[in-house]
């Protein structure tokens, strides 16, 4: 406990602010109150909108299928007080205070949820017909855009463009993914693993490019670094993203190499009365032995309740999840649960050519990751499994008709 509330009852009277109004703020809010705080708590988002779920953006609000994703929280019940379309502009720590576009905000307790901001592509920004999919905005903007079925190029092979590839395909546009990489998901998964699901693009229709790097956009073509040009009616970037923390340089809050901020195994960042939480936070993880940053809808809903349970004085466990998301692509829905960079043996279950299949990453014989396309099953015993530390035997865990519970060592 810091200087500034030894003292004071850690339930009573404080003055809890928090930054982004994402899932994870959200959820943070959610989980004071659920806990019996009492305090003051102030929900500070960027944008004007309601609060609301970001993964129906790629899907069914990006296909007109809902106007919106609000999350169905009554704030004034739970008095939170909301403060939208208010952009937070540094941090005084000394102070306990925050600068805003309308002025400072005083806290007790802040807790940074800003989440994650695309990565723009170089040379591309302000290019008409080039866009993001992050925001609501965004995908109202893309709305149309599909609507008219314009030849459409994506930048990126990614979760977030094969998703997008995914509804436009649906849409009735004509779809190029450009990927600089030789495969799909080159930053999320081994090539063995991720080689298969470069056959799904063409199975929907669309086309892939891999070794494509962009050179520019201009009006109606991407001009790729070999020379080539792609029809493009709108381009749609999904290269990544990166903790959107800018606000926070010279504050004295410790950032980590992908400018994440530094939390520990409680979620508390460098400095006292200030957590971390979601997107733009890494933290420690005694499973896999080194520094996590998920970026991803599961990790944005578990991290809040430490974080509520810090501030209202109770010592919750150390923030260690089994880290999980899901995607929807081209038909097959995938989902992952733990972390495989450590793993000393891989296991497939199935045909990685047929429609479901899994893998299996070991470590010492314990499960450490799984990945599935079209078998929750095996998700959610694996998930369990990871979580136990079971043993498992491979040469059992190798028959994909056998349970994944029924294949411990």
């Amino acid at each position: 406990m810091s200087e500034q509330t030894q003292g004071r009852s850690p339930a009573a009277g404080r003055n809890v602010v928090i930054v982004g109004a994402g899932m994870a703020g959200v959820q943070t809010a959610v989980a004071l109150r659920d806990q019996g705080f009492t305090g003051t708590v102030t929900l500070i988002g960027a944008e004007p909108h309601q609060p609301y779920d970001r993964p129906p953006l790629s899907k069914a609000v990006l296909l007109g299928k809902a106007e919106g994703s609000a999350f169905d929280v009554d704030f004034e019940a739970l008095a939170v007080e909301l403060r939208l379309g208010l952009e937070v502009t540094g941090l005084r720590p000394s102070r306990h205070e925050l600068d805003t576009a309308a002025g400072p905000v005083p806290y007790d307790v802040l807790v940074l949820a800003t989440g994650a901001e695309p990565i723009q592509l170089p040379g591309a920004q302000g290019i008409p017909g080039v866009h993001l999919l992050r925001t609501l905005d965004d995908a109202e903007r893309l709305r149309p855009v599909l609507a008219r079925q314009h030849d459409i190029v994506v930048v990126g092979a990614g979760w977030i463009g094969a998703e997008f590839a995914t509804a436009a395909r649906e849409a009735g546009c004509a779809v190029t993914v450009v990927e600089a990489a030789d495969r799909p998901l080159v930053g999320a998964l081994p090539a063995e693993v991720a080689a298969p699901m470069a056959a799904w693009y063409a199975d929907s229709g669309a086309s892939l490019r891999t070794h494509a790097r962009v050179e520019r956009v201009e009006p109606g073509a991407v001009v790729l670094d070999d020379g080539s040009r792609v029809a493009a009616g709108a381009v749609v970037v999904g290269i990544g993203a990166r903790p959107a923390t800018a606000w926070l340089t010279g504050s004295g809050i410790e950032l980590g190499a992908h400018r994440e901020v530094v939390a520990d195994d409680h979620l508390r960042t460098s400095v006292p009365d200030v957590y971390a939480v979601g997107d733009c936070a890494s933290f420690p993880s005694a499973r896999y032995g080194e520094r996590l940053l998920v970026h991803h809808w599961d990790n944005a809903l578990q991290g809040p309740r430490t974080v509520a349970a810090n501030i209202v004085g109770e010592t919750p466990a150390a923030y260690d999840p089994v880290p999980y998301f899901w995607s929807e692509q081209f038909g097959r829905f995938v989902q992952y649960a733990g972390h495989h960079a450590s793993a000393d043996t891989t296991v497939w279950r199935g045909d990685p050519a047929g429609p479901s299949w899994s893998v299996c990453w070991l470590r010492e014989d314990r499960l450490v990751a799984v990945l599935t396309v079209g078998r929750p099953r095996d998700l959610a015993q694996g998930r369990r499994l990871i979580e136990s530390g079971t043993r498992m035997n491979p040469e059992l865990l190798s028959d994909p008709s056998r349970p994944l519970k029924g294949a411990t060592a």
